[in-house]
Protein backbone atom coordinates (compact mmCIF):
# COMPACT_ATOMS: atom_id res chain seq x y z
CA UNK A 1 0.00 0.00 0.00
CA UNK A 2 2.92 2.46 -0.80
CA UNK A 3 2.75 5.75 -2.19
CA UNK A 4 2.41 5.95 -5.81
CA UNK A 5 1.40 2.70 -6.21
CA UNK A 6 -1.12 2.40 -9.50
CA UNK A 7 -4.66 1.28 -8.82
CA UNK A 8 -7.34 0.39 -11.13
CA UNK A 9 -9.82 3.17 -11.84
CA UNK A 10 -12.10 2.46 -14.46
CA UNK A 11 -13.67 -0.74 -16.37
CA UNK A 12 -15.50 -1.03 -19.56
CA UNK A 13 -16.59 -3.67 -21.95
CA UNK A 14 -17.94 -3.77 -25.59
CA UNK A 15 -19.05 -6.00 -28.03
CA UNK A 16 -17.03 -6.51 -30.77
CA UNK A 17 -16.53 -9.04 -33.83
CA UNK A 18 -14.14 -12.39 -33.95
CA UNK A 19 -12.79 -13.19 -36.77
CA UNK A 20 -15.48 -15.09 -38.05
CA UNK A 21 -17.70 -12.49 -37.47
CA UNK A 22 -18.83 -13.45 -34.42
CA UNK A 23 -19.54 -11.25 -31.26
CA UNK A 24 -17.08 -11.24 -28.96
CA UNK A 25 -15.85 -9.02 -25.45
CA UNK A 26 -12.71 -5.99 -25.76
CA UNK A 27 -12.07 -4.71 -22.01
CA UNK A 28 -10.43 -1.79 -20.81
CA UNK A 29 -8.96 -0.98 -17.71
CA UNK A 30 -7.75 2.25 -16.66
CA UNK A 31 -5.42 2.73 -14.00
CA UNK A 32 -5.78 6.43 -11.29
CA UNK A 33 -2.19 7.31 -13.31
CA UNK A 34 -3.69 7.53 -16.83
CA UNK A 35 -2.66 3.92 -18.56
CA UNK A 36 -5.46 2.23 -20.38
CA UNK A 37 -4.80 -1.62 -21.40
CA UNK A 38 -7.07 -3.51 -23.92
CA UNK A 39 -8.03 -7.31 -24.14
CA UNK A 40 -9.77 -8.92 -26.40
CA UNK A 41 -11.47 -12.39 -26.04
CA UNK A 42 -11.42 -15.31 -28.51
CA UNK A 43 -13.84 -18.45 -28.69
CA UNK A 44 -12.92 -21.14 -29.73
CA UNK A 45 -15.26 -23.51 -32.22
CA UNK A 46 -14.05 -27.04 -31.49
CA UNK A 47 -14.72 -26.61 -27.33
CA UNK A 48 -14.19 -29.09 -24.38
CA UNK A 49 -17.08 -30.37 -22.80
CA UNK A 50 -15.90 -28.89 -19.56
CA UNK A 51 -14.28 -25.44 -20.65
CA UNK A 52 -15.06 -22.45 -18.85
CA UNK A 53 -18.46 -21.19 -20.60
CA UNK A 54 -18.63 -18.41 -22.62
CA UNK A 55 -21.83 -16.78 -21.54
CA UNK A 56 -23.81 -15.55 -24.90
CA UNK A 57 -27.07 -13.39 -24.78
CA UNK A 58 -29.34 -16.21 -26.17
CA UNK A 59 -31.32 -13.67 -27.62
CA UNK A 60 -32.62 -14.63 -31.18
CA UNK A 61 -32.97 -11.37 -32.61
CA UNK A 62 -29.58 -10.29 -32.35
CA UNK A 63 -26.28 -11.81 -34.07
CA UNK A 64 -28.13 -15.70 -33.51
CA UNK A 65 -28.58 -15.32 -29.79
CA UNK A 66 -24.47 -15.43 -29.61
CA UNK A 67 -24.35 -12.07 -28.93
CA UNK A 68 -22.19 -10.94 -25.72
CA UNK A 69 -24.25 -8.04 -23.92
CA UNK A 70 -24.79 -9.82 -21.05
CA UNK A 71 -21.18 -10.57 -20.25
CA UNK A 72 -20.27 -7.06 -20.72
CA UNK A 73 -22.67 -5.40 -18.56
CA UNK A 74 -21.45 -8.03 -15.85
CA UNK A 75 -18.22 -6.34 -16.24
CA UNK A 76 -19.20 -3.01 -16.03
CA UNK A 77 -21.70 -3.66 -13.24
CA UNK A 78 -20.61 -6.43 -11.05
CA UNK A 79 -16.58 -6.48 -11.82
CA UNK A 80 -15.79 -3.05 -12.02
CA UNK A 81 -17.03 -2.07 -8.75
CA UNK A 82 -15.31 -5.18 -7.15
CA UNK A 83 -11.69 -4.35 -8.71
CA UNK A 84 -11.15 -0.41 -8.44
CA UNK A 85 -9.51 1.02 -6.23
CA UNK A 86 -7.20 -2.19 -6.48
CA UNK A 87 -3.45 -2.95 -7.25
CA UNK A 88 -3.56 -4.04 -10.64
CA UNK A 89 -0.06 -5.94 -9.92
CA UNK A 90 -1.88 -8.50 -7.61
CA UNK A 91 -2.98 -10.18 -10.30
CA UNK A 92 -3.74 -13.81 -8.75
CA UNK A 93 -5.87 -11.69 -5.74
CA UNK A 94 -7.90 -10.13 -8.49
CA UNK A 95 -8.25 -13.13 -10.45
CA UNK A 96 -9.44 -15.02 -7.34
CA UNK A 97 -11.77 -12.61 -6.32
CA UNK A 98 -13.56 -12.94 -9.94
CA UNK A 99 -14.23 -16.77 -9.51
CA UNK A 100 -15.67 -15.63 -6.01
CA UNK A 101 -17.90 -13.32 -7.76
CA UNK A 102 -19.08 -16.16 -9.90
CA UNK A 103 -19.67 -18.36 -7.66
CA UNK A 104 -20.05 -21.21 -10.22
CA UNK A 105 -17.38 -23.86 -11.20
CA UNK A 106 -17.68 -22.95 -14.56
CA UNK A 107 -17.69 -19.13 -14.77
CA UNK A 108 -21.14 -19.66 -16.14
CA UNK A 109 -23.01 -17.00 -14.43
CA UNK A 110 -20.86 -13.39 -15.48
CA UNK A 111 -19.08 -15.51 -18.22
CA UNK A 112 -15.29 -16.92 -18.70
CA UNK A 113 -15.01 -14.56 -21.44
CA UNK A 114 -16.16 -11.39 -19.07
CA UNK A 115 -13.39 -12.72 -16.43
CA UNK A 116 -10.61 -13.58 -18.84
CA UNK A 117 -10.94 -10.09 -20.29
CA UNK A 118 -10.49 -8.31 -17.31
CA UNK A 119 -7.76 -10.67 -16.18
CA UNK A 120 -5.84 -10.24 -19.09
CA UNK A 121 -6.42 -6.30 -19.13
CA UNK A 122 -5.47 -5.65 -15.86
CA UNK A 123 -1.93 -7.85 -16.98
CA UNK A 124 -1.53 -5.05 -19.81
CA UNK A 125 -1.83 -2.56 -17.24
CA UNK A 126 0.23 -3.74 -14.81
CA UNK A 127 2.69 -4.40 -17.12
CA UNK A 128 2.47 -0.77 -18.52
CA UNK A 129 2.60 0.34 -14.90
CA UNK A 130 5.96 -0.95 -14.65
CA UNK A 131 7.50 0.09 -17.95
CA UNK A 132 7.66 -3.54 -18.78
CA UNK A 133 6.60 -5.06 -22.05
CA UNK A 134 4.01 -7.87 -21.07
CA UNK A 135 6.29 -10.76 -21.70
CA UNK A 136 8.80 -9.44 -19.20
CA UNK A 137 6.21 -8.48 -16.71
CA UNK A 138 4.82 -11.92 -16.75
CA UNK A 139 7.78 -13.90 -17.32
CA UNK A 140 10.54 -11.77 -15.38
CA UNK A 141 14.34 -11.09 -16.03
CA UNK A 142 14.82 -15.03 -17.83
CA UNK A 143 11.85 -14.73 -20.19
CA UNK A 144 13.79 -14.91 -23.65
CA UNK A 145 12.47 -18.43 -25.15
CA UNK A 146 10.62 -17.86 -28.55
CA UNK A 147 8.57 -20.49 -29.26
CA UNK A 148 8.22 -22.69 -32.37
CA UNK A 149 5.05 -21.81 -34.38
CA UNK A 150 3.01 -24.69 -35.31
CA UNK A 151 1.46 -23.65 -38.54
CA UNK A 152 -2.32 -25.04 -39.49
CA UNK A 153 -2.18 -24.80 -43.17
CA UNK A 154 -4.37 -28.06 -44.21
CA UNK A 155 -8.05 -27.08 -42.49
CA UNK A 156 -10.78 -30.21 -42.09
CA UNK A 157 -13.25 -31.02 -39.58
CA UNK A 158 -15.42 -28.61 -37.92
CA UNK A 159 -13.35 -25.98 -39.28
CA UNK A 160 -13.88 -26.30 -43.09
CA UNK A 161 -16.25 -27.63 -45.29
CA UNK A 162 -14.40 -30.76 -47.24
CA UNK A 163 -13.46 -34.05 -47.42
CA UNK A 164 -11.24 -34.17 -44.65
CA UNK A 165 -12.25 -35.27 -41.14
CA UNK A 166 -9.34 -34.27 -39.17
CA UNK A 167 -9.00 -30.34 -38.04
CA UNK A 168 -5.58 -29.39 -38.87
CA UNK A 169 -2.12 -30.41 -40.17
CA UNK A 170 0.24 -28.38 -39.23
CA UNK A 171 4.01 -26.77 -40.27
CA UNK A 172 6.52 -27.17 -37.50
CA UNK A 173 9.46 -25.05 -38.59
CA UNK A 174 11.43 -26.35 -35.85
CA UNK A 175 15.06 -26.29 -37.65
CA UNK A 176 15.50 -22.64 -38.32
CA UNK A 177 18.44 -20.90 -36.45
CA UNK A 178 15.63 -18.29 -35.21
CA UNK A 179 12.12 -17.43 -34.54
CA UNK A 180 12.30 -15.12 -38.08
CA UNK A 181 13.86 -17.72 -39.98
CA UNK A 182 10.90 -20.16 -38.49
CA UNK A 183 8.20 -17.77 -40.02
CA UNK A 184 10.20 -17.78 -43.57
CA UNK A 185 10.15 -21.07 -43.60
CA UNK A 186 6.83 -21.50 -42.73
CA UNK A 187 5.60 -18.83 -45.11
CA UNK A 188 7.59 -19.58 -48.11
CA UNK A 189 5.76 -23.48 -47.35
CA UNK A 190 2.65 -22.29 -47.49
CA UNK A 191 3.16 -20.39 -50.57
CA UNK A 192 4.40 -23.56 -52.19
CA UNK A 193 1.52 -25.55 -51.04
CA UNK A 194 -1.17 -22.91 -52.69
CA UNK A 195 0.65 -23.57 -55.85
CA UNK A 196 0.74 -27.17 -55.65
CA UNK A 197 -2.96 -26.91 -54.45
CA UNK A 198 -3.57 -24.44 -57.94
CA UNK A 199 -1.57 -26.95 -60.54
CA UNK A 200 -3.37 -30.06 -59.18
CA UNK A 201 -6.75 -27.53 -59.82
CA UNK A 202 -7.69 -27.88 -56.06
CA UNK A 203 -9.23 -24.60 -54.17
CA UNK A 204 -7.00 -22.69 -52.32
CA UNK A 205 -10.03 -21.38 -50.24
CA UNK A 206 -9.13 -20.97 -46.77
CA UNK A 207 -10.83 -22.20 -43.33
CA UNK A 208 -10.66 -20.36 -39.93
CA UNK A 209 -6.99 -20.54 -39.32
CA UNK A 210 -5.63 -19.82 -42.82
CA UNK A 211 -4.73 -23.10 -43.58
CA UNK A 212 -6.26 -24.51 -47.23
CA UNK A 213 -9.36 -26.64 -47.03
CA UNK A 214 -9.14 -29.00 -50.26
CA UNK A 215 -11.26 -31.53 -50.88
CA UNK A 216 -8.76 -34.42 -50.88
CA UNK A 217 -8.97 -38.30 -51.31
CA UNK A 218 -8.39 -39.41 -47.97
CA UNK A 219 -7.08 -37.47 -44.96
CA UNK A 220 -3.23 -38.86 -45.48
CA UNK A 221 -3.35 -37.10 -49.14
CA UNK A 222 -2.89 -33.72 -47.09
CA UNK A 223 0.16 -35.11 -45.52
CA UNK A 224 1.89 -36.12 -48.47
CA UNK A 225 1.00 -32.59 -50.05
CA UNK A 226 2.69 -30.60 -47.36
CA UNK A 227 6.13 -32.83 -47.55
CA UNK A 228 5.47 -31.74 -51.49
CA UNK A 229 5.02 -28.06 -50.54
CA UNK A 230 7.98 -28.22 -47.94
CA UNK A 231 10.53 -29.77 -50.72
CA UNK A 232 9.03 -27.46 -53.08
CA UNK A 233 10.09 -24.45 -50.88
CA UNK A 234 13.45 -25.63 -50.74
CA UNK A 235 13.38 -26.91 -47.18
CA UNK A 236 13.95 -30.48 -45.79
CA UNK A 237 11.01 -32.87 -44.39
CA UNK A 238 11.89 -33.74 -40.83
CA UNK A 239 14.69 -31.78 -40.58
CA UNK A 240 13.96 -28.04 -40.87
CA UNK A 241 10.14 -28.58 -41.34
CA UNK A 242 7.91 -31.44 -39.51
CA UNK A 243 4.57 -32.32 -39.12
CA UNK A 244 1.88 -31.34 -36.52
CA UNK A 245 -1.65 -32.99 -36.53
CA UNK A 246 -4.52 -32.14 -34.49
CA UNK A 247 -7.41 -34.63 -35.28
CA UNK A 248 -9.52 -33.18 -32.67
CA UNK A 249 -11.05 -36.31 -32.23
CA UNK A 250 -13.70 -35.52 -30.02
CA UNK A 251 -15.68 -33.94 -33.01
CA UNK A 252 -16.13 -37.58 -34.60
CA UNK A 253 -16.34 -39.67 -31.35
CA UNK A 254 -19.27 -41.70 -31.73
CA UNK A 255 -20.73 -44.41 -28.99
CA UNK A 256 -19.36 -47.13 -31.71
CA UNK A 257 -16.24 -45.41 -31.65
CA UNK A 258 -14.61 -42.63 -34.17
CA UNK A 259 -16.35 -42.30 -37.08
CA UNK A 260 -14.73 -40.85 -40.33
CA UNK A 261 -17.91 -39.70 -42.04
CA UNK A 262 -16.11 -36.80 -44.40
CA UNK A 263 -13.28 -39.18 -45.95
CA UNK A 264 -16.17 -42.16 -46.22
CA UNK A 265 -13.43 -44.14 -44.19
CA UNK A 266 -15.89 -45.58 -41.54
CA UNK A 267 -16.19 -46.80 -37.89
CA UNK A 268 -12.71 -46.84 -36.02
CA UNK A 269 -11.32 -48.10 -32.41
CA UNK A 270 -9.30 -45.97 -30.05
CA UNK A 271 -6.47 -48.82 -31.42
CA UNK A 272 -7.24 -48.51 -34.94
CA UNK A 273 -6.62 -44.91 -34.68
CA UNK A 274 -3.72 -45.44 -32.85
CA UNK A 275 -2.59 -47.83 -35.45
CA UNK A 276 -3.33 -45.04 -38.23
CA UNK A 277 -0.84 -42.33 -36.81
CA UNK A 278 1.55 -44.78 -35.97
CA UNK A 279 1.91 -46.11 -39.58
CA UNK A 280 1.81 -42.11 -40.62
CA UNK A 281 5.20 -41.69 -38.28
CA UNK A 282 6.97 -44.52 -39.75
CA UNK A 283 5.95 -42.45 -43.31
CA UNK A 284 5.90 -38.95 -42.49
CA UNK A 285 7.97 -36.54 -40.26
CA UNK A 286 5.28 -36.21 -37.63
CA UNK A 287 6.41 -34.66 -34.50
CA UNK A 288 3.54 -33.76 -32.38
CA UNK A 289 -0.62 -35.16 -32.78
CA UNK A 290 -3.00 -33.19 -30.43
CA UNK A 291 -6.31 -34.63 -29.61
CA UNK A 292 -5.73 -37.91 -31.49
CA UNK A 293 -8.62 -39.54 -29.40
CA UNK A 294 -11.98 -37.68 -27.76
CA UNK A 295 -12.11 -36.17 -24.33
CA UNK A 296 -13.61 -38.86 -22.31
CA UNK A 297 -11.25 -41.14 -24.29
CA UNK A 298 -8.77 -41.64 -20.65
CA UNK A 299 -8.08 -44.98 -21.29
CA UNK A 300 -7.63 -44.99 -24.94
CA UNK A 301 -5.42 -42.18 -24.79
CA UNK A 302 -2.98 -44.13 -22.11
CA UNK A 303 -2.61 -46.77 -24.58
CA UNK A 304 -2.02 -44.28 -27.30
CA UNK A 305 0.26 -42.45 -25.25
CA UNK A 306 1.69 -45.71 -24.20
CA UNK A 307 2.25 -46.47 -27.91
CA UNK A 308 3.58 -43.63 -29.68
CA UNK A 309 4.71 -41.01 -27.02
CA UNK A 310 7.91 -42.53 -27.01
CA UNK A 311 8.11 -41.12 -30.56
CA UNK A 312 6.60 -38.18 -30.84
CA UNK A 313 5.11 -35.16 -28.35
CA UNK A 314 1.27 -36.11 -27.46
CA UNK A 315 -0.63 -33.35 -26.59
CA UNK A 316 -4.03 -33.63 -24.37
CA UNK A 317 -6.75 -30.41 -25.21
CA UNK A 318 -10.55 -31.21 -24.93
CA UNK A 319 -9.74 -33.64 -22.22
CA UNK A 320 -7.64 -31.75 -20.19
CA UNK A 321 -8.96 -28.06 -21.02
CA UNK A 322 -6.36 -25.92 -19.25
CA UNK A 323 -7.63 -27.43 -16.20
CA UNK A 324 -5.35 -28.52 -13.21
CA UNK A 325 -7.83 -31.12 -11.92
CA UNK A 326 -7.82 -32.87 -15.24
CA UNK A 327 -3.79 -31.90 -16.09
CA UNK A 328 -3.33 -33.72 -12.30
CA UNK A 329 -5.48 -37.04 -13.74
CA UNK A 330 -3.58 -37.19 -16.67
CA UNK A 331 -0.15 -37.13 -15.25
CA UNK A 332 -1.30 -39.86 -12.84
CA UNK A 333 -2.78 -41.76 -15.43
CA UNK A 334 -0.21 -40.80 -17.92
CA UNK A 335 -2.79 -39.99 -20.51
CA UNK A 336 0.21 -38.06 -22.54
CA UNK A 337 2.94 -36.22 -22.53
CA UNK A 338 1.90 -32.41 -23.27
CA UNK A 339 -0.87 -30.35 -22.96
CA UNK A 340 -2.19 -27.26 -24.87
CA UNK A 341 -2.74 -24.24 -23.03
CA UNK A 342 -5.61 -21.73 -24.23
CA UNK A 343 -6.66 -19.21 -21.48
CA UNK A 344 -10.13 -19.02 -22.78
CA UNK A 345 -10.44 -22.54 -21.51
CA UNK A 346 -9.96 -21.85 -18.27
CA UNK A 347 -10.70 -18.24 -17.60
CA UNK A 348 -8.30 -16.31 -15.74
CA UNK A 349 -4.42 -15.68 -16.21
CA UNK A 350 -3.53 -17.18 -12.81
CA UNK A 351 -5.75 -20.54 -13.81
CA UNK A 352 -3.58 -20.56 -17.17
CA UNK A 353 -0.21 -20.02 -14.87
CA UNK A 354 -1.17 -22.52 -12.72
CA UNK A 355 -2.13 -25.18 -15.21
CA UNK A 356 1.26 -24.42 -16.92
CA UNK A 357 3.53 -24.89 -13.58
CA UNK A 358 1.76 -28.08 -12.96
CA UNK A 359 3.12 -29.81 -16.75
CA UNK A 360 6.28 -28.45 -15.40
CA UNK A 361 6.35 -30.36 -12.77
CA UNK A 362 5.36 -33.58 -14.42
CA UNK A 363 7.99 -32.98 -17.40
CA UNK A 364 5.22 -32.33 -19.47
CA UNK A 365 5.68 -29.98 -22.38
CA UNK A 366 2.78 -26.75 -22.74
CA UNK A 367 1.96 -25.68 -26.27
CA UNK A 368 0.20 -21.74 -26.05
CA UNK A 369 -2.05 -21.82 -28.10
CA UNK A 370 -5.13 -19.75 -30.19
CA UNK A 371 -8.89 -20.20 -31.00
CA UNK A 372 -10.53 -20.30 -34.15
CA UNK A 373 -12.28 -17.45 -33.40
CA UNK A 374 -9.64 -14.76 -33.05
CA UNK A 375 -9.08 -11.22 -32.65
CA UNK A 376 -6.01 -8.81 -33.30
CA UNK A 377 -5.38 -9.46 -29.65
CA UNK A 378 -1.14 -10.95 -29.58
CA UNK A 379 -1.73 -11.24 -25.72
CA UNK A 380 -0.86 -15.12 -26.17
CA UNK A 381 2.74 -14.14 -27.90
CA UNK A 382 4.09 -12.67 -24.91
CA UNK A 383 2.56 -15.02 -22.80
CA UNK A 384 4.37 -18.00 -24.17
CA UNK A 385 7.71 -15.99 -24.49
CA UNK A 386 6.92 -15.09 -20.62
CA UNK A 387 6.22 -18.98 -19.57
CA UNK A 388 9.08 -20.06 -21.80
CA UNK A 389 6.75 -23.32 -23.36
CA UNK A 390 8.59 -23.52 -26.53
CA UNK A 391 5.83 -23.91 -28.52
CA UNK A 392 2.97 -21.59 -29.48
CA UNK A 393 -0.24 -22.62 -32.27
CA UNK A 394 -1.17 -19.53 -33.76
CA UNK A 395 -2.76 -20.99 -36.94
CA UNK A 396 -1.65 -20.22 -41.19
CA UNK A 397 0.83 -17.57 -41.79
CA UNK A 398 -1.89 -15.65 -43.37
CA UNK A 399 -5.25 -13.31 -41.90
CA UNK A 400 -4.43 -11.00 -39.82
CA UNK A 401 -5.92 -12.08 -36.80
CA UNK A 402 -3.30 -14.78 -37.09
CA UNK A 403 -0.28 -13.10 -38.72
CA UNK A 404 -0.50 -10.33 -35.72
CA UNK A 405 0.63 -13.30 -33.12
CA UNK A 406 4.09 -13.74 -34.99
CA UNK A 407 4.48 -10.45 -36.07
CA UNK A 408 4.22 -9.69 -31.88
CA UNK A 409 6.84 -12.50 -32.22
CA UNK A 410 8.78 -11.06 -34.40
CA UNK A 411 8.99 -7.45 -32.46
CA UNK A 412 9.63 -9.65 -29.25
CA UNK A 413 12.93 -11.29 -30.98
CA UNK A 414 14.00 -8.34 -31.97
CA UNK A 415 13.73 -6.58 -28.69
CA UNK A 416 15.63 -8.92 -26.73
CA UNK A 417 18.23 -9.32 -29.67
CA UNK A 418 21.36 -11.16 -28.87
CA UNK A 419 19.75 -12.43 -25.33
CA UNK A 420 16.83 -14.24 -28.05
CA UNK A 421 16.50 -18.15 -27.30
CA UNK A 422 14.91 -20.33 -30.43
CA UNK A 423 15.30 -23.70 -29.61
CA UNK A 424 13.32 -26.72 -30.99
CA UNK A 425 11.92 -29.12 -28.55
CA UNK A 426 12.04 -31.70 -31.04
CA UNK A 427 14.32 -34.03 -32.30
CA UNK A 428 14.76 -34.24 -36.25
CA UNK A 429 12.64 -36.21 -37.71
CA UNK A 430 14.34 -38.00 -40.64
CA UNK A 431 13.36 -37.14 -43.78
CA UNK A 432 10.87 -39.73 -45.17
CA UNK A 433 8.26 -40.51 -47.28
Amino acid sequence: MGAGVARISAIDAMEILDSRGNPTLRVRVGLDTGVLAVASVPSGASTGEHEARELRDEDASRFGGKGVRNAAAHVTDVIAPALCGRDPRRQAEIDHLMIELDGTGDKSRLGANAILGVSMAVARAAAQASGLPLYAYLGGPGARRLPVPMMNVVNGGVHADNSLDFQEFMLVPHGAASFAEAVRYGAETYHALRRILKEQRLPTAIGDEGGFAPSLPDNEAALALIVEAIRAAGLEPGRQVAIALDPAASSFAAESGYLLAKSGAGTKTSEQLTQLYAGWIDAYPIVSIEDGLGENDWEGFRRHTAALGERIQIVGDDIYVTNTRFIARGIAERTTNAALIKPNQIGTVTETIEAIELCRQAGWRCVVSHRSGETDDTFIADFAVAMGTGQIKAGAPCRGERVAKYNRLLEIERELGGAAVFSSPFATAGQRQ
